[in-house]
Order: structure tokens, then sequence, then C-alpha cells
């Protein structure tokens, strides 16, 4: 792993801007290339194949991408777990969420698009709230584990796009998928070019917000499937010069998520929104991530060694890609941490890619019992402090904002 590259340039164009010249401020090897796929083997935990990470920022437009990423080793199937649906936090989150859009746009009896729909839960809310019809596309979308098919509802397991042009809607959603596309220019291009001429279709987009992972040093947080990193500035730059005029922009979910709706224009884009006009603070806050997260991560390190020789048991929170890139970044063994929990039942008894700590449920830690506990999402360690309290545990806790 190095950090603090000193700016030079990546000798690539911005994906998002077409701008030469990006500069390198993160460089990680051997990053599993997938952090939530379903893997049934400690061995092929172990030994899943893995890809670098070197993280370039366009000074111009704000966009961060992977600029060594590789799309071609990719495998999103029925085997990609991400679904947040087992959390009541997330739950209600989502649900406060649909409950918004349904009515700032009066979705009631329309047609909804959703790119990157997951199992579908989102989508069936949308619709079941409404009540609306719609589509959702997502090659990991799983029929046994997803939500079921309708008359109403529709789920295609394919990647979207302009093939699918035909299907037209007034609302199109796609949450937490622009980051792993890498030419993101490209892919909102085709998605203007899907709508066509519908002025009134409004466009719906979620992603990971930039600003709150590099301000907050949160390596956690960067992993090979994120190839794109956005801020409020750089996302409504994209969406604007690809004929959308940008509605609103906020932040939500402890600010970790960044939102952004938008219409389709013809080339009027309207006045900027004053949270675009962040390029100077996302600028400083990448130059002291960069410079500054060595010693963050030596710390944990050390806080880890400290642990180990007390003997002390160790657990992680959260057995997602949080807490693989969490893992492999520090470069734990399983000598450190032998296990991460998880409320996804579909993931107990699978194994983290990279490291093959086995996941297990909530009840194994009456068994296990661990000294310490460290949440990989500080939004659920309320959560976390009840389950262990209702189990009589009392263990020590730490979010990975800890250090």
């Amino acid at each position: 792993m190095k950090q603090n590259i000193d700016s030079k340039p990546a000798g690539r164009a911005c994906p998002s801007c077409g701008t030469a010249g990006m500069s390198i401020f993160y460089e990680m090897e051997g990053a599993p290339v997938h952090s939530v796929l379903m893997l049934t083997t400690r061995d092929q935990a172990l030994n899943y194949p893995k890809g670098d990470i070197t993280l370039a920022f366009c000074k111009k437009c704000g966009f961060i991408s992977n600029v060594a990423f590789n799309p071609n080793i990719h495998e999103y199937s029925a085997k990609y777990e991400s679904t947040q649906a087992y959390s009541p936090t997330f739950n209600a989150f989502h649900q406060r969420l649909a409950t918004s859009l349904i009515d700032r746009y009066d979705l009631h009896g329309k047609e909804i698009i959703e790119i990157g729909c997951g199992q579908g839960e989102f989508l069936t809310m949308l619709c079941q709230l409404g009540p609306n019809r719609g589509t959702g596309f997502d090659p990991a979308y799983d029929p046994v584990r997803g939500a079921e098919a309708s008359e109403d509802l529709t789920f295609i397991s394919d990647f979207y796009s302009e093939k699918y042009k035909s299907y037209q809607a007034d609302f199109v959603c796609c949450k937490m998928t622009l980051e792993h596309i890498q030419q993101t220019a490209d892919f909102v291009a085709s998605v203007r070019r899907s709508i066509g001429n519908r002025p009134n279709t409004v466009v719906f987009f979620q992603v990971p917000n930039a600003r709150y992972i590099f301000s907050d040093l949160a390596f956690w947080d960067v992993y090979y499937e994120h190839c794109s990193y956005f801020s409020p500035g750089s996302i409504a730059h994209l969406f604007r010069q690809n004929e959308f005029e940008v509605i609103d922009l906020w932040t939500d979910y402890y600010d970790q998520y960044l939102m952004i709706e938008a219409y389709p224009s013809n080339g009027a884009t309207g006045k900027s929104l004053s949270q675009e006009d962040d390029l100077a603070q996302l600028n400083q806050e990448i130059d002291d991530f960069a410079g500054r997260l060595p010693g963050q991560i030596s710390t944990w390190r050390q806080l880890f060694r400290d642990k180990r020789a007390a003997g002390r048991k160790i657990v992680l929170w959260g057995g997602g890609s949080k807490g693989v890139a969490f893992l492999t970044t520090i470069d734990l063994s399983l000598d450190d941490v032998a296990y991460a929990v998880d409320i996804n039942p579909n993931k107990w008894g699978t194994f983290m890619a990279g490291k093959g700590q086995e996941i297990v449920g909530p009840g194994f830690l009456q068994t296990y019992r661990p000294d310490d506990v460290i949440i990989m999402n500080p939004i659920y360690h309320r959560d976390v402090q009840q389950d262990l309290a209702a189990m009589g545990l009392t263990p020590k806790l730490m979010t990975v904002e800890h250090v």
C-alpha cells in the first residue's frame, strides 16, 4: 500500500469530463476484486483474484477514479450478495426515501425503472407504496433470494444498456451502481439517450459520498468494485454535461450517501446549486487523506498487535465490503480476527474474500464470547449494542472511526 504519491499524473483522461492528467494520490496492491460474493470455502476466499487500486483525482471536475481498474475481471452473478434489507435501520431509511420520492414526484400509477436493482427491495417498495409498475435490471438478481416478480414488477437479470431503451419510464432510479462503472460519462450519456424526448422523466441516482470517505479517512470504504467516486460538484458536472438539468443534491445516512435528482434537458442546464461549489474543499480533503492515512493505518496495526499480545478475541461486525477493505488494507490475519458477524443469514458459513475470515450470525457470539467487537459502519452502533445486550454479552465496542 502506498499513499502520499505527490500528485503524480496518471496519464489518463478523466472518465467523467475528459480532462487529461489526473493526479494519483493513493495506491494499494492486492485488493480482492469482489468483496460480497458468497465464497463457500476458506481456500476459495484466500485465493480469490486480486487487483490494484490506484486512485486519481481530476482537478477540473473533482471526479476520482481507480485508473488501475479492470472491468473484465468482475463476476456480477447470483453469488453476489450486497443486500442490506436485514437491517431495521437501513429499512427505515429506505422507507423514508421511497416515501419522499413518491410524494415529491407524484409517483402514483407511474412506470419506474431501477438500474442496478439488486434483489429488488427498493423497487418493490416504490411500486407497493405508489402504487406503481416497475422494471428492475441487475445481473445479480436472484429470483430465489430476491423480490418476487408480479404483474406490476418485472426483473431482468442483465446489465442495463441501450438495448433496453424500449422500456420507458416516468421515474428512472439508480442506487449504488454508478460507482461500479468506470466509464461514467458514457453510461450517463446512454441513460440520457434511452430516455429520449421525454422531458418529464425524473432521474434519481444514489452513490457513496466521496466527501465523507476522504474527509473521514474512511479507507474501509475504498475497495476494488468501487472504481468511481463522486462529490456533489463532480456528479452534478457529470449530469449537466450529458444534457440533464440538476434539480437537487443532498446527502443522507450519516452523510454516507450522495443523492442527485435531475430532468433531461436539451442543452440548457439551469443554475448551479450551492452544493456544487466544492472543488477546493475536496482538493484539500484529498491532500489530507494522502498525508494522514499512513499514520492511521500504523495506529490500527499497533492496536491489533497489542490486543493479540494480550490474548483478546476480536470480531468484526459487518461481513461485507467495508470489512473486506478494512482487513486487507491493514493486512490482518486470521490470528488477529477469526470471524466477521453479519445479520444476513445468506452469508453465514461463507468466507471473507482476501483474508478468509468466516462469516457467522450474531448467535455465534454467545459461544465464542469475544472481548472486542469492531463495527464496520458507525450508523449501526446502537443496533449492535442492543443485539449484544440481548444476548447478555458486554464486549468492548469500537467503530472503524475509533482511531
